[in-house]
């Protein structure tokens, strides 16, 4: 026969471990929650990340697309230049032919003093040596109104390129304002 207050002592414990598991139950489940309720919190955050580095990616290949067109113009005056230089390269040899002309021809005109005697023939020489050096120095005068205007078009090319180089400035300083503004919900160390 069983003792009445054994199975008292047995029914208590029967029901305090029934409460006991029902309570380690809703601790499980409540954990189980929690660890639901902070997986869908890190789904959302990878998300959000994964939104925001595709539009840093996009934005950065944005300003990659304008700064090779802008490359481009560069090149293309650059190029430009280069054109003009080797024009005002080439005026330069032309001058320095006419100057050794010009030298030859006032070397002749030394001559000139020793000669007196036979001035009249000496005269027709310098004439036909003055209009050869009034035609050089004509020609001088053609080119460096050429190098003048090579020059302005090197400035014109200058200025087109700085206006360049600001425009980029501009485009990468408003291109760069999404990382500005993501860094400051996410600074970087």
């Amino acid at each position: 026969m069983q003792n009445p207050k054994a199975s008292d002592n047995e029914a208590v414990l029967q029901q305090q471990y029934l409460r006991a598991m029902g309570s380690f139950e809703g601790i499980i489940l409540s954990q189980m929650e929690v660890k639901n309720k902070l997986g869908d919190r890190l789904n959302y955050s990878i998300r959000a990340g994964l939104v925001i580095l595709s539009l840093v990616a996009l934005s950065i290949l944005v300003l990659l697309i304008m700064l090779s067109s802008q490359i481009n113009r560069i090149s293309d005056v650059v190029d430009d230049m280069n054109s003009h230089f080797t024009s005002v390269s080439s005026r330069m040899e032309d001058i320095k032919i006419s100057v050794v002309a010009m030298e030859t021809q006032v070397a002749l005109m030394a001559d000139i003093e020793q000669y007196t005697t036979i001035m009249n023939h000496e005269m027709h020489y310098i004439t036909t040596n003055t209009d050869a050096m009034e035609k050089s120095v004509a020609a001088i005068e053609e080119q460096f109104s050429d190098i003048r205007l090579q020059i302005k078009d090197i400035a014109t090319s200058i200025g087109f390129m700085d206006n360049e180089v600001k425009v980029i400035n501009y485009q990468m300083h408003r291109m760069a304002e999404p990382a500005r503004t993501l860094n400051k919900f996410f600074p970087i160390p």
